[in-house]
């Protein structure tokens, strides 16, 4: 591992998920008696892992005591298993529930990006439904968004997204190299500023127990999307009371900025809207002072 992977990997620890002891990694950081209030739940996305916050943490600490984050399976430092999981949106949210319990959450503030923003409309749906577990009994506090294809219609998906999600995708993961990866996350990521090393932090993250040859599993979460969206997930922003906030990098060439107004003029109109000028789809890695600053801005309305 590279020495920055290596460190954020030695500041976490692993717990055991499901009836096939599944591996997941997490972190849980500050003081984990923090009320609901002062504690902040993050989910990252795709193909991505908790590290994808590594550049703003300190800044969250800013305002949140307690700041919990972890890997999805599939991704990261986590599992990455082609058995006994399916990498449904659904799997994914009761993960999170799991990890929460695990480690004595009674509530927060959730913060998701790109594929985590689908796991967050599904656990505000069960919220919406009346079936957040027991555990939570301070219950989730705001959900803030930011740039996730959650209106999948409005997404331009990259050739990659495509072929992965076909009949090809087994295939074509096994032509997936470092160069073909850097390519396309950063033509999603847009006219905005990403480095060099943040890309193959990325690349080094998603090679770990071979997660590159496994990303035509983990991506079939779109297929949840096209599923359920209309049904349930933007239903449930529509229906919620809780504070929402829509924190977008207008330069995403993926889940474009068309997609925030779409949601905060068609669905959950009474959310705050944020729009960050030249910010792209990785914003937190590409601009983490200004990504950090916007975000924190929200909080402090509340």
């Amino acid at each position: 591992m590279s020495p920055e992977i290596q460190a954020w990997r030695d500041e976490g620890d692993f717990l055991s998920f499901g009836p096939f002891g599944h591996q997941v990694y997490y972190r849980d950081i500050g003081d984990v008696n923090a009320a609901a209030d002062d504690t902040l739940l993050l989910l990252h996305g795709f193909p991505e892992s908790s590290y994808s916050y590594h550049a703003v943490v300190e800044a969250l600490k800013e305002r949140f005591k307690r700041i919990v984050l972890y890997d999805m399976l599939g991704y990261g430092l986590s599992d990455k298993p082609t058995e006994g999981y399916t990498y449904s949106l659904f799997e994914q949210a009761d993960l999170a529930f799991a990890v929460w319990k695990a480690l004595g959450v009674p509530g927060g503030h959730l913060l998701s990006h790109d594929m985590g923003d689908s796991v967050s409309t599904e656990i505000i749906a069960r919220r919406e439904h009346g079936l957040l577990p027991a555990f939570l009994s301070d219950d989730l506090l705001s959900t803030t968004y930011t740039n996730g294809s959650m209106v999948l219609g409005l997404a331009d998906l990259r050739i990659t997204q495509k072929l992965l999600l076909s009949r090809y995708g087994r295939q074509f993961n096994k032509i997936t190299t470092s160069k073909v990866f850097s390519q396309q996350v950063k033509s999603a990521h847009g006219n905005a500023n990403l480095s060099d090393q943040e890309v193959a932090h990325l690349w080094e993250l998603n090679t770990l127990n071979d997660g590159h040859r496994k990303t035509y599993l983990t991506i079939k979460y779109l297929n949840d999307r096209m599923r359920f969206e209309s049904t349930r997930w933007l239903p449930a922003l529509y229906q919620t009371a809780l504070p929402v906030h829509l924190c977008w990098g207008d330069e995403d060439a993926v889940a474009r900025v068309a997609m925030a107004h779409h949601l905060k003029e068609k669905v959950c109109t009474d959310a705050t809207l944020t729009i960050m000028k030249g910010l792209g789809h990785f914003c937190q890695l590409g601009s983490p002072k200004v990504w950090s600053a916007h975000v924190l801005r929200f909080y402090e309305q509340l």
